[in-house]
């Protein structure tokens, strides 16, 4: 296939390689429990503070970046995950935690600018028959960032005896991430995009900062929106969980990292998988839809009931000195798998969650805001998650988890039974950019 600079299939592997080195990076530290560290108090505060600013800067993420065009927007939101990874050096030499929560809440503002531009260019440019594919695409090449983040801490610490990450790991990191925000800079921008069928990527006009708030205001009032709350609300709430209470209270160091490979590695089986089912042309959207939840549903009754298990065998966790290592194939073997599954889950939710918001719409500007409202609220539920992990004990996390996936069935369904086969917004002449001529009018 001829190599295309200006096509939607480019950026998108672009934006997946940003994600690669920055979004890849900070998951391979939280994958780590506790940020890497011994008492993983610090890193639960940070995570509190960063999701707290990514729920407002999630939700105006899509009006700045509307404002402010992708390019900037990513380059400038990168260095603030460097600050993050930087911030435990501080906290390995000075065991001060405040620099790392102020870096998580810095981080906050930026993931919630970065991701709304990443939803933008990953559910608006393809054409509607091959979302499931660039998703897919994307997450992909994103999760290759948190393998290569697992490498790293277990190759590193492979003969430490200490629970914590070096200083060169997180080192690592850092020269990583400022790569990431670098690469921000190569993106092309959107009025100068095409389409696997030579149609312009329609950028509509809304350079009124009075516009895009009222834009998003009206976020609050569409019942899709609201259909889609729960599941937003719900869809890194389990990471907790997962990185705190599974592979930071049952394993050691160098096995966390084995984990992650894994973790993130079978995202992209998972994520690859489903796409084939989003763009099948044999079902309507709205089957496909069905199917895949269906597949979600039973995956993530699977994956609690597993939890649950494991938790009744290690109600405590093991204390450190004695987690498992990853040799230990008959004690670690079991708790390894569920923890693989749990990365395959998340992948068929967030690449199901990602395709429904893409059916919902054609529109770039309309898509930017939608993904910013999705990444906004998906942090209002991962900021409560990581101050539940401090103040509850795990068995409640885990029924809190189950619970919240139940009551966001119903309102997912009824979004799904809204899809259509084809998204009718329309763009208006007087709503394209300048810098495109009218002639690439298409409907969006």
């Amino acid at each position: 296939m001829k190599f295309r600079y200006y096509s939607a299939m480019t950026q998108v592997i672009l934006v997946g390689f940003v994600c690669f080195l920055c979004p890849g990076m900070f998951n391979a530290v939280n994958g780590m429990g506790g940020g890497g560290q011994l008492d993983p108090t610090a890193g639960n505060n940070a995570n509190t503070a960063l999701y707290s600013t990514f729920v407002v800067f999630g939700i105006l993420g899509g009006a700045i970046v509307n404002l402010a065009g992708v390019r900037f927007t990513i380059f400038c939101s990168g260095f603030m995950y460097a600050l993050y990874s930087a911030s435990y050096i501080y906290l390995n030499h000075k065991a001060d935690g405040s620099f790392t929560i102020a870096a998580g809440a810095l981080l906050g503002v930026g993931a919630g600018i970065l991701w709304a531009a990443q939803g933008m260019i990953m559910v608006s440019y393809p054409r509607e028959e091959e979302k499931g594919k660039y998703i897919a695409v994307f997450w992909v090449i994103f999760n290759m960032g948190g393998m290569l983040g697992g490498i790293l801490p277990f190759a590193i610490n492979f003969h430490s005896e200490k629970d914590s990450l070096s200083d060169g790991v997180y080192i690592a990191f850092v020269v990583l991430e400022v790569l990431g925000a670098c690469l921000g800079l190569a993106l092309a921008p959107p009025a100068k995009v095409t389409r696997s069928d030579g149609s312009s990527v329609v950028l509509v006009k809304y350079t009124n900062v009075g516009k895009e708030a009222i834009e998003i205001l009206k976020l609050f009032i569409n019942p899709l929106m609201l259909g889609l709350l729960p599941m937003c609300f719900t869809s890194n709430f389990f990471y907790t969980y997962q990185f705190n209470n599974i592979n930071a209270a049952l394993f050691n160091i160098r096995t966390r990292g084995f984990n992650n490979i894994f973790y993130w590695g079978f995202q992209m089986v998972g994520a690859f998988g489903i796409s084939f089912l989003l763009d099948t042309p044999r079902f309507s959207r709205r089957k496909r839809g069905f199917i895949a939840f269906a597949i979600v549903f039973v995956f993530f009754n699977a994956i609690w009931g597993g939890s649950l298990a494991l938790h009744n065998k290690y109600p405590e966790g093991i204390e450190s000195g004695k987690r498992m290592d990853f040799k230990e194939s008959k004690r670690a073997s079991g708790a390894i798998i569920l923890y693989v599954l749990c990365g395959i889950g998340d992948a068929l939710y967030q690449s199901l969650a990602y395709w429904i918001i893409g059916s919902l719409s054609n529109n770039n500007q309309k898509l930017s805001r939608y993904a910013g409202f999705y990444k906004g609220m998906q942090s209002f539920g991962a900021a409560i998650a990581w101050q539940l992990d401090i103040k509850i004990p795990p068995l409640n996390q885990l029924i809190a988890n189950w619970a919240l996936f139940g009551a966001s069935i119903p309102p997912m369904l009824y979004v799904i039974w809204m899809i259509k086969d084809h998204s009718e917004d329309t763009v208006k002449p007087e709503e394209i950019s300048d810098s495109v001529n009218e002639k690439e009018v298409v409907n969006a």
